[in-house]
């Protein structure tokens, strides 16, 4: 009991004692410390270890996987950037493209012309357009006693449509040609009396008028193996009862082989045709020429080289005559960058048999007699080789010599002629004939493209022609100079301005009045005389809806000839204007 009495004092005494230090730490109160001696830490010498020490537990070199993800969760940021300000750019109005447009203009000769051209969208991915052109003089060239007014006016409508899988068109047109063959002989009339003279005046003062149907499409295939086809018919026919059809279709294959592109084209064309008789008189003309080809090609890439390699294989048929032929004729050319796109090297060969028709005779020269013989030429070959490149970011040359070889090469010759009376208007010198030769051609030609700026640009180019014929005395009405210049100049965002020129050199033709009879052969070789013509024009835009122009025509106003006995009309000054607009 006693011990048990001991026990609580001890206890009693402890808890008194403790309480008593709490409450003296209650205030303890603060205290300064003046360090006055400052901390300078040093740095003891490193025990270098000179071995490469060697590890003997096989499993430290290997890796463990190790496996985790990411936790992505938004973090919230209170960093505002400070916003920039963009630099100020010249800016010009971006002009309004209008899809239909509508041009009209009248010259000093009476002179008219006129263009129209309208398109609609049809849903959404088909598409109508059509064109209307005209042009005509109604005045006579200065000098000349027969009508030379002439007229040339033309329809064309297309209906299209353009999906992803492919894009067609479907074409129809018509053109009306109505000229005179007022290009009589200087000396015509020598053997005539004055009133038989002027009835053959009056006869020839009747228009030959040439009319042109036709119908045709395209088509593009975007995947597949068949890349796209023409198809196209033409019906021609004159005044004359003279009649001309032509069918060609050209599909066109390209597929990969072994890494390389191959394209094939393959062609079938048929002209055929009549005349209602022979220049003489005697009987009627028909023909009818079938052209069945085919011309695989490939091109590779080699370094600084690049090639495309083909040949073509023509098989023609003389429907008339029931005689055929077989033609073959390499094709490649090749272009080597000698300094990048300053100066690239190409050459290569060519070849081909041209199709010759009536239409593409008289869309080249209006005053052939409805009487020729329509024949191919055979363009054996064609080796050309040249240097085309840039002189400076804005001058650009190319330059190229070729030898060609063309046998049956059709030649404008202006016929014979008697002055007896009761011919037919075109037998009286006035017009003129086709004839085929064998024609090998040295050609030069060089060009000159120069864009000093968006506002100013220009362009020379000169060709030499060097001809050596199998039959031909001459290389007939074929120049062999030929230069053209042109020049455009934006003046202001209104006003515009521009230039061409061109020089045509001399070229020979010949014609025989047949009742002129001389004791000793007479050489009755013509010289048509070479020509420059020089033509400008100047034009204002009002807006971008409105513009109008002024051009001036033959400004060194020469009363040149372009075929034997046929002048042109001098200086002529045409106002006109163009005006664009959507429905």
């Amino acid at each position: 009991m006693k011990i048990k009495l001991q026990y609580i004092l001890l206890i009693t005494l402890f808890a008194t004692v403790h309480l008593s230090a709490q409450k003296k730490d209650e205030n303890i109160g603060t205290e300064v410390v003046n360090v006055v001696k400052p901390y300078t830490p040093t740095i003891s010498d490193a025990f270098k270890v000179k071995e490469t020490p060697t590890l003997e537990d096989e499993d430290n070199t290997k890796k463990e996987p190790i496996k985790y993800s990411i936790f992505s969760f938004p973090v919230a940021s209170t960093f505002t950037p400070s916003k920039g300000k963009a630099a100020n750019v010249d800016k010009t109005a971006e002009e309004r493209l209008y899809k239909n447009y509508v041009t009209g203009g009248i010259g000093s000769y009476l002179d008219i012309f006129g263009e129209l051209y309208v398109t609609e969208n049809v849903g959404d991915n088909d598409y109508v357009a059509g064109t209307v052109k005209h042009l005509s003089s109604l005045t006579n060239v200065k000098g000349i006693e027969v009508d030379s007014k002439f007229l040339n006016t033309s329809l064309d409508l297309t209906y299209g449509s353009k999906r992803k899988e492919l894009s067609w068109n479907a074409d129809m047109g018509y053109q009306i040609q109505k000229y005179f063959w007022y290009g009589l002989p200087e000396d015509f009339g020598a053997t005539l009396t004055a009133v038989d003279r002027e009835d053959i005046i009056e006869d020839i003062n009747k228009v030959q008028t040439y009319h042109d149907f036709y119908v045709g499409g395209k088509v593009k295939f975007n995947e597949s193996i068949f890349s796209d086809m023409a198809v196209k018919y033409n019906a021609f026919w004159d005044a004359y009862g003279s009649r001309e059809s032509r069918f060609y279709a050209k599909p066109k294959l390209a597929f990969d082989f072994l890494d390389k592109r191959v394209t094939t084209e393959i062609t079938a064309d048929y002209v055929g045709g009549s005349f209602y008789k022979d220049y003489n008189g005697v009987k009627d003309i028909k023909y009818g020429v079938t052209k069945l080809g085919v011309y695989p090609s490939f091109g590779m890439k080699k370094d600084d080289w690049s090639f495309n390699i083909g040949a073509g294989l023509y098989y023609a048929m003389d429907n008339e005559n029931s005689d055929s032929e077989l033609f073959f004729y390499p094709r490649a050319n090749a272009n080597l960058k000698v300094v990048g796109d300053l100066m690239q090297f190409y050459l290569g060969i060519d070849g081909d048999l041209e199709q010759n028709s009536y239409r593409d005779f008289t869309n080249e020269n209006p005053y052939v007699s409805p009487t020729l013989i329509i024949a191919p030429t055979d363009k054996q070959y064609d080796v050309y080789a040249g240097l085309k490149g840039k002189l400076s970011n804005y001058v650009s040359y190319n330059v190229r010599g070729s030898l060609i070889n063309e046998k049956n090469k059709a030649m404008f010759v202006a016929h014979d002629y008697s002055e007896a009376l009761n011919q037919e208007r075109y037998q009286y010198g006035n017009s003129f004939d086709v004839r085929y030769d064998l024609v090998r051609t040295m050609k030069l030609y060089g060009e000159l493209k120069a864009d000093f700026s968006k506002n100013v640009s220009l362009g020379i180019n000169g060709t030499f022609n060097k001809y050596t014929l199998e039959d031909e005395k001459e290389a007939w009405n074929l120049p062999k100079v030929e230069f053209g210049a042109n020049l455009d100049v934006t003046i202001t965002p209104q006003w515009y301005a521009g230039a061409n020129v061109f020089f045509v050199g001399d070229r020979k033709d010949y014609q025989t009045n047949t009742d002129i009879l001389t004791l000793v052969a007479a050489d009755n070789t013509k010289t048509v005389k070479s020509y420059f013509d020089a033509n400008a024009h100047v034009g204002y835009k009002y807006n971008d809806r409105f513009t109008a122009f002024l051009r001036l025509n033959n400004i060194a106003n020469q009363n040149y000839e372009k075929w034997l006995n046929y002048p042109v009309q001098s200086f002529q000054v045409m106002l006109g204007a163009n005006y664009k607009f959507d429905f």
